[in-house]
């Protein structure tokens, strides 16, 4: 097996193939990176739920394919010079060269490297890679890491014409984002469950590029495919949450507001909350102003934000984390808080344009003044 690639080019496909390669394992195998040489380079990383498989351009002289010390190889490529690497490998023996730097180390046997498995396409799309991964990450905060749920350790992917909607929840608060997809083949509406770890990894390879990703569903996994890299996925079975009836309707107090102004003032009032000084904010929506509150061992803070609409004095009490993650996330610069009473859920939606997002809140027990 010979070949020679760019550095970069190698390091790049190095680091992501070492994603989804086990930390520790029993088959020694899938701590290591499939290198396989034949018409194209492919770098291969897999620990049995997910596997990353990336192809990657070099002058290929003699194919074959073994397997590597991901840690090992990732770094000796890593510390390289900027320059041709040349990789040669006789029997398990191999040979990397570059610049003026050369290392022989001992590679495995590819046979007992596992499968990636192989995924039907029952049903697939077709998405821009920036808006999957803006989906992504505007909902991955919001997956469950309860086991005692394990289909909520993961976001629901759910195809309805031509609109894909994901869904996160995690029992104390929802994330919900809408896009329009591109080609699709199979049913017309169709739903499957990937797990938060897959989505990590799947809104890292998206990496902006002009061609679309193509979201493959299989009987037992899902693939996300760039072109270059391909990772597949394990699906969550079983019965996730019927989110369309968790979402209250028919709000009775609405009042619009600023997102980066509500962010300051929640981030300021915060300063007194932390891992052991826990507090929830104490939230009056009043007309025209929203005032927030909080007491912890140390103290007490205030503050006030400008909003729209008249609260009617609504008092409610929230978790400053999940109120903020929801803020943060919100793809918009001006947003709507929906709520009917201080024990029914806060609905976070676009102010203006289509409802692209939505958000929701659970709110906390406040203790009498």
């Amino acid at each position: 097996m010979k070949f020679s690639c760019e550095k970069a080019l190698l390091q790049n496909a190095v680091a992501t193939a070492s994603r989804t390669v086990s930390q520790k394992s029993s088959i020694p195998a899938l701590e290591g990176i499939l290198i396989e040489a034949g018409s194209v380079l492919r770098l291969t990383g897999y620990n049995l739920e997910t596997g990353i498989r990336t192809v990657v351009p070099a002058d290929i002289t003699q194919p074959g394919s073994l397997v590597l010390s991901a840690r090992l190889f990732g770094e000796i490529v890593r510390k390289m010079p900027d320059d041709i690497v040349y990789f040669s490998a006789d029997n398990y023996m191999v040979n990397v060269r570059c610049g003026m730097s050369e290392f022989n180390i001992l590679g495995t046997d590819p046979e007992e490297f596992p499968e990636l498995p192989v995924v039907d396409d029952l049903n697939s799309f077709c998405l821009e890679q920036e808006a999957l991964r803006s989906m992504i990450s505007q909902t991955l905060f919001a997956v469950s890491d309860n086991e005692s749920r394990p289909v909520h350790t993961g976001s629901l992917f759910e195809v309805e014409g031509d609109q894909l909607t994901v869904v996160s929840v995690d029992g104390y608060r929802l994330a919900l984002r809408r896009e329009k997809i591109g080609e699709k083949k199979g049913l017309d509406a169709f739903s499957f469950v990937v797990p938060g770890s897959a989505l990590n990894e799947a809104e890292k390879i998206c990496s902006g590029g002009e061609k679309p990703i193509t979201v493959i569903q299989g009987a037992r996994h899902v693939m996300f495919d760039t072109g270059d890299t391909i990772l597949v996925s394990r699906r969550l079975e079983g019965e996730f949450l019927a989110w369309r009836n968790a979402i209250p309707k028919n709000s009775t107090v609405k009042v619009e507001g600023d997102k980066r102004a509500l962010l300051a003032s929640i981030d300021r009032v915060s300063l007194i909350i932390s891992d052991k000084l826990k507090s929830p904010l104490r939230c009056i929506f009043e007309d025209g102003m929203l005032s927030i509150t909080t007491k912890t061992g140390i103290g007490d803070a205030a503050d006030q934000c400008p909003i729209d609409g008249n609260g009617g004095g609504l008092e409610i009490g929230f978790n400053n984390k999940y109120l903020m993650d929801a803020l943060k996330a919100a793809p918009a610069d001006r947003v709507r808080l929906e709520m009917s009473s201080g024990v029914a859920p806060c609905i976070i939606l676009p102010a203006e344009g289509e409802e692209n997002f939505v958000y929701m809140v659970l709110p906390v027990r406040l203790k009498a003044n």
